[in-house]
């Protein structure tokens, strides 16, 4: 029996599309993302005017994981996060969320922002061991499943990175 492989993680780059695109209609197959909206993303996430940092996670050739940050100012969004279902439960997500808030702290935000499924108990709680704290919702804003959304919001991601690294998390 083969060792499972640690996913690693790297920035995305445009080949990256594809086996993204693969993953999230099958994790999320009412409002999946189009292939406009990733190139849109990754168009703003390179050189020195960067608003936006994308990465990947790769089990070996395969694409098990993607996770995406956008800047304005003080302020960060939590734009996507996703994990095969076959590596929840390792940590993936955590890494991900991590990245995110690293990058969040290179861009000099003071608060990272997200919206969440309603129904997504999973990525809640992730969101809650890193810090952040529902303050609304946003009713009706996945379409077209009319699903609400809970926003959430991190002060001082550096803080909140730094906490829990070395931690083991889940998601």
């Amino acid at each position: 029996m083969t060792e499972p492989v640690t996913p690693r993680l790297r920035g995305m780059r445009w080949w990256d599309i594809d086996p993204v695109l693969e993953l999230e209609r099958n994790l999320f197959p009412e409002d999946a993302w189009s292939r406009g909206m990733f190139w849109s993303e990754l168009a703003h996430a390179r050189g020195p005017e960067a608003t936006r940092r994308y990465v990947v996670a790769e089990a070996g050739e395969r694409l098990v994981g993607y996770a995406g940050l956008a800047s304005s100012g003080e302020l960060a969004d939590v734009q996507t996060i996703a994990v095969a279902r076959d590596h929840w439960g390792t940590g993936l997500g955590g890494r991900l969320l991590t990245e995110l808030l690293r990058a969040a702290t290179t861009f000099e935000c003071a608060e990272v922002m997200l919206e969440c499924r309603v129904d997504n108990v999973r990525a809640q709680k992730l969101y809650e061991r890193f810090g952040f704290e529902p303050i609304g919702f946003r009713r009706g804003y996945y379409q077209p499943g009319n699903v609400d959304a809970l926003v959430m919001r991190l002060t001082d991601p550096a803080t909140s990175v730094n906490g829990v690294q070395g931690t083991e998390t889940h998601g």
